[in-house]
């Protein structure tokens, strides 16, 4: 009995291994065989078949026909590559030196202004009356600046022209401002409105003045309008044709259109003009060759 089914076990086993061999492909390789030896195994890129697009279309993994989508995507486009690491350690380089060479000629230079505290004036020095020669500069150079003409011989009257102000408006924007007269006419600080001094400094964002009580104020550009007057003629003249106010000799020229050596520029016919501090918020020599556009404003 054994015997019988036996061999119809071995029969059926040596029929599927034929049937095995059969289905199995003829070019069937060994896994576990060794390589064969390659000649001259280093990948070589021609002119006709060169590096990029082979290892671009590579990449192609979700495109039907990569060769085609690099010739229409790709081929022939520029792309801007970061600048080597050997140029940007050049430029860095390059600027730490400029760093070094600006902070040897501060050192060599000394301390700032404002270290050296020169922007504090002694209390002795704080007075109104110390600073009228500056501001009678001021209105010198207004009336160089402005082309003002000299003052009439009889007192003005309401036919006696007046200068185009429009036309001052370009100069007086670009004009420094130092021994100026100053008033602050609107500002969101109720406390400093109507404040008025001889300006002593102006930096970007803020005036420093001196008023007739002797102090020194400093006043911020931002949300201030100010006002400020020019003579209405040209305070260049020779003090020995200045009339005095008791003469009455010297009917040919009118004193009241000089400037005394206690009198300031509100004392004697004059154009006034108002000044937007958030407009003018730059340094004076910032201003000097700064293009400035008319604009209509709605501040305050």
């Amino acid at each position: 009995m054994n015997s019988d089914t036996d061999q119809p076990a071995n029969l059926n086993f040596a029929a599927a291994t034929s049937a095995l061999q059969a289905r199995a492909p003829t070019n069937f390789v060994n896994p576990y065989s060794e390589f064969p030896t390659l000649k001259n195994p280093r990948v070589r890129f021609t002119s006709a078949d060169p590096f990029v697009p082979t290892y671009v279309q590579s990449n192609f993994t979700n495109v039907a026909d990569p060769r085609s989508a690099y010739a229409s995507r790709i081929k022939g486009r520029q792309i801007l590559l970061e600048r080597s690491v050997r140029e940007g350690k050049a430029k860095v380089d390059q600027e730490e030196k400029r760093k070094s060479k600006r902070e040897r000629k501060e050192k060599k230079a000394g301390a700032s202004g404002v270290e050296k505290g020169m922007w504090k004036l002694a209390e002795e020095q704080t007075r109104f009356d110390l600073f009228l020669p500056l501001h009678h500069l001021w209105c010198g150079y207004m009336s160089e600046l402005l082309g003002l003409s000299p003052p009439p011989s009889t007192p003005p009257s309401p036919q006696t022209p007046i200068p185009n102000s429009s036309a001052m408006h370009a100069k007086l924007v670009k004009a420094d401002f130092h021994g100026s007269i100053l008033t602050v006419r609107q500002n969101k600080n109720p406390c400093i409105v109507g404040l008025s001094g001889i300006v002593i400094l102006e930096s970007e964002n803020a005036f420093r003045v001196v008023t007739k009580d002797d102090k020194v104020k400093l006043i911020p550009k931002q949300n201030s309008i100010f006002t400020f007057s020019v003579p209405l003629h040209s305070t260049i003249t020779d003090p020995k044709t200045i009339p005095s106010p008791n003469d009455p000799t010297r009917t040919d020229v009118n004193p009241k259109s000089f400037l005394g050596p206690t009198s300031t520029v509100l004392d004697i016919p004059h154009l006034e003009f108002e000044l937007y501090g958030n407009q003018f918020c730059f340094r004076a020599a910032e201003r000097a060759g700064r293009k400035f556009k008319h604009k209509e404003t709605i501040e305050l």
